[in-house]
């Protein structure tokens, strides 16, 4: 895997600029921001992340190593591609955790290629590994059953993130309210 590249910006195009190593030219995905920041014949340094398929090399750049994190959490939320991401970070790794934190799903749903489910996926799944999802508002996703059944088990001391991964488990057959609380705390008393 290629961590990092430093070299010299020889050229940019849309969406990605050419950068010279050491005799070889690299093309990188970078942020509309960089392109515009970046000028040609400048020093560059970029953390980068590869991303390998069958038929695709991509390399991805950032100048920041929290830009790179950021990017790596995006890619991980289904329905999300490097190429999204990118987009996504361009608005700034501040401004993407306070929209994460805020559930703020407006922010998402103007960057383009991202409509509202998308948006929810991503609040949510990076809610959990940005933060706590205590004040995450569920009501969008949950019965009140389940908010239930999640305020019980997170006043008993469990994690709220943990306990919903678990609630979603909870069999069809189980019916009642009992029974499913009693098959969380058994489920949640495993992974313990």
């Amino acid at each position: 895997m290629i961590g990092a590249l430093k070299g010299t910006l020889y050229s940019k195009s849309q969406n990605s600029i050419l950068l010279f190593v050491g005799g070889v030219g690299y093309s990188v995905y970078v942020t509309n921001r960089f392109l515009e920041e970046s000028k040609t014949d400048s020093e560059v340094f970029l953390f980068t992340h590869s991303n390998i398929k069958e038929d695709v090399f991509d390399l991805f750049g950032f100048p920041t190593k929290q830009e790179l994190h950021m990017f790596k959490l995006l890619i991980t939320v289904s329905g999300i591609g490097p190429k999204t991401a990118l987009t996504v970070i361009n608005h700034g790794v501040g401004a993407v955790t306070s929209a994460v934190q805020k559930s703020d799903v407006e922010f998402f749903t103007t960057i383009p290629r991202l409509g509202k489910k998308n948006a929810q996926k991503i609040i949510i799944e990076l809610k959990q590994k940005l933060g706590s999802l205590a004040d995450l508002d569920l009501s969008e996703y949950a019965s009140s059953e389940t908010k239930e059944i999640l305020d019980g088990l997170s006043s008993m001391g469990f994690a709220r993130n943990e306990a919903m991964r678990i609630i979603k488990t909870i069999p069809s057959n189980t019916i009642t309210l009992e029974q499913k609380i009693r098959y969380c705390l058994k489920e949640l008393g495993k992974t313990a």
